[in-house]
């Protein structure tokens, strides 16, 4: 019943503060329809223990994998003061990997090895908008693995530039609907299945995905906060996060609310509102990617995943955002506060005012900044860019009127 996730984005590795011996398992079947065939098996299944490794301060850590996790949580003191909220954000771009699919890409390499999914020299497949491929090359340089990475063609440069320098093979293929053949994660898929000791890391259906942040995340925001926060709010791709995370605080206080925020075109938004995964955007009779077009990248989707179902019903409420909102919320941080983040990180920053607003002062409030601004350096952060779109990079004010 659970799965895993992957995805890349290009980053120049930063890494964070703190330190974590990520043991991510999976307990449980896959719950897709197909099954493993030959030597090809789906990355990361089964496993029983949880994690919680902290380490003293002094403590020195093991290689690569130590370096996963127990991100720092910052007060993003701009959004605090003007919403009188206490906003707070895991710094999971400070993973070495400059994403919180660290965490998930080693869940999955580590059961694939317990499970004996994936040999010594194997390869990694996966079909990802970037940032866990990013994690998964990294990792598979450190434990000797090849890997083998499938994305669409209308990401950024920047990731599929870093994947290569990562030692990937990257295969870039037209942006198309998830029913198409061609899309990037059913190549993935069918690459995988002809490979000997090849590994489908399968990220948008493999629940370790979810149980990466259900063991790990959560439990570090209930450590942080000391267990006194009031929303958790973010964006969602294959769902991993909110879900796992969602899940383990809502388990530890019920009262906690759980809140997605849904960019253009994603049908997470009326799932959650009104139980079908629809957006008017998919009445197009054309492809485009998922169906709909927003210069964000990694989250909104437009069909159920494994994982997002999981979360579901820990999820109160959703909000949309816009391309417009995001960008300006980018460009307001860095010059308020000096955090350089990218377009999801921007998003989440979006949604954690929309939940200020509603809940009112004196709440205090959690979400992600799940990636940095040198993934976004070719969109977010180029004016010529953002321009063909109608879009701003300034916002209007020094207040969050951007911010609908």
């Amino acid at each position: 019943m659970w799965r895993a996730q992957t995805e890349w984005a290009p980053v120049v590795v930063g890494i964070g503060v703190g330190v974590g011996v990520v043991s991510i398992g999976v307990a449980a079947a896959v719950a897709t329809g197909w099954r493993p065939r030959s030597t090809w098996r789906v990355c990361g299944e089964a496993d029983t223990g949880t994690r919680d490794q902290r380490l003293p301060n002094n403590a020195s850590v093991h290689g690569l994998e130590g370096l996963i996790g127990n991100t720092p949580l910052v007060e993003i003191k701009s959004l605090s003061r003007l919403t009188g909220c206490t906003i707070l954000a895991k710094a999971e771009h400070l993973n070495p990997g400059g994403s919180s699919k660290d965490r998930v890409a080693l869940g999955i390499i580590e059961e694939a090895e317990r499970s004996g999914a994936l040999g010594p020299g194997g390869t990694i497949v996966e079909g990802t908008a970037g940032s866990t491929g990013i994690s998964l090359a990294l990792l598979a340089r450190a434990r000797g693995y090849k890997c083998s990475i499938y994305m669409p063609d209308d990401m950024a440069t920047e990731k599929s530039d870093t994947l290569r320098l990562l030692g990937a093979e990257v295969v870039r293929l037209p942006a198309v609907s998830i029913v198409n053949s061609e899309h990037y994660c059913k190549v993935a898929e069918r690459v995988a299945a002809e490979l000997e000791n090849g590994c489908f890391a399968n990220q948008f259906e493999n629940t370790a995905n979810f149980l990466a942040h259900y063991r790990t995340t959560g439990p570090e925001i209930w450590r942080q906060t000391g267990g006194k926060l009031s929303a958790f709010v973010m964006a969602a791709g294959t769902g991993g996060t909110i879900a796992g995370v969602g899940a383990y605080l809502r388990e530890q206080d019920p009262g906690i609310k759980v809140f997605l925020i849904d960019p253009p075109g994603s049908a997470l938004f009326h799932k959650v509102e009104s139980g079908v995964c629809y957006a008017p955007q998919q009445a197009e009779r054309r492809l485009q990617r998922n169906r709909y077009d927003t210069i964000t990248e990694g989250i909104g989707i437009d069909r159920l995943t494994a994982n997002f179902e999981l979360g579901l019903p820990h999820i109160g409420k959703a909000y949309q955002g816009t391309d417009q909102e995001a960008v300006h919320m980018a460009h307001f941080l860095l010059q308020h506060d000096g955090l350089f983040i990218g377009s999801s990180s921007a998003m989440n920053c979006v949604g954690a005012v929309k939940v200020a607003r509603d809940l009112g002062p004196g709440h205090t409030i959690v979400t992600m900044l799940c990636d940095s601004g040198t993934r976004a350096t070719s969109k977010v952060f180029n004016q010529e860019f953002l321009a063909a779109r109608n879009m701003t990079a300034t916002p209007p004010s020094d207040n969050l009127d951007f911010v609908s």
